[in-house]
């Protein structure tokens, strides 16, 4: 508990200093989106997606977990769509919405999803510093998105700095919900492959596009592939 609470004061200390961030940086902010998104799929491929693999095995066929996978990918994708449509501020300050339009709430639902995980990891030991480190690259993210959200609409930093302060609340409310029960280990292989889900969804749809808009540079998609690696080698060392 006390691990989950640390990692959760973690992901709320990220947000933060991704707001503040975007404030500060709001010239860099593609990069850190490109490198928030290899992370994501790194964590996914590379540690999420074995580890539940490896112990759901013992209860389920291979391309029952794959329809597992399929399902966490598209049932993200309807609730992105159809739940918390999109809307996109560009560095200019204009908006391009897709639907209805998203807002900060939806962020705050993200992270509130990232403290979820971080909950749910802990009960897999081995995966639980992969999938934070994850989370906490995408919660920084998502503190420079719910700034230029709210900051680059509406211009007024009182109303962002709210905003802000309960996206970076979100996660430590997520994660203290998964210690008030005990989950077996055929729901945890179905959790990590769902999330396995979400995470490619969100890194492949969300944060990639996101960081390419308006900065079609190398440098980005370079950031992008160091993520990955850098979950990688990480996953790796752990191993050992």
């Amino acid at each position: 508990m006390i691990t989950v609470l640390l990692i959760s004061l973690g992901a709320f200390t990220a947000t933060l200093l991704g707001g503040l961030f975007a404030i500060r940086f709001k010239d860099k902010l593609h990069l850190i989106l490109g490198f928030s998104a290899g992370a994501l799929l790194g964590a996914a491929l590379f540690d999420l997606l074995p580890e539940s693999f490896g112990i759901g095995a013992h209860y389920y066929s291979y391309s029952t977990m794959f329809a597992l996978l399929a399902i966490g990918i598209f049932a993200y994708l309807m609730v992105d769509r159809f739940l918390l449509p999109h809307q996109h501020v560009d560095h200019e300050g204009h908006s391009h919405s897709a639907g209805e339009g998203i807002g900060p709430l939806s962020l705050v639902i993200h992270s509130l999803f990232d403290g979820i995980a971080i909950g749910l990891a802990s009960f897999v030991p081995a995966a639980l510093p992969i999938v934070a480190a994850a989370v906490l690259a995408h919660d920084f993210s998502d503190g420079i998105n719910t700034v230029n959200l709210v900051f680059r609409k509406e211009g007024r930093n009182k109303r962002a700095r709210i905003w802000l302060f309960l996206d970076a609340l979100a996660p430590i409310v997520g994660a203290v919900t998964t210690r008030l029960f005990i989950i077996p280990d055929q729901i945890i292989s179905i959790i990590l492959i769902v999330l396995s889900g979400f995470f490619i969804y969100i890194g492949a749809s969300d944060l990639i596009p996101e960081s390419y808009h308006g900065h079609p540079t190398k440098w980005t998609t370079i950031l992008t592939i160091v993520g990955a690696v850098v979950i990688f080698i990480a996953v790796k060392i752990a191993g050992i």
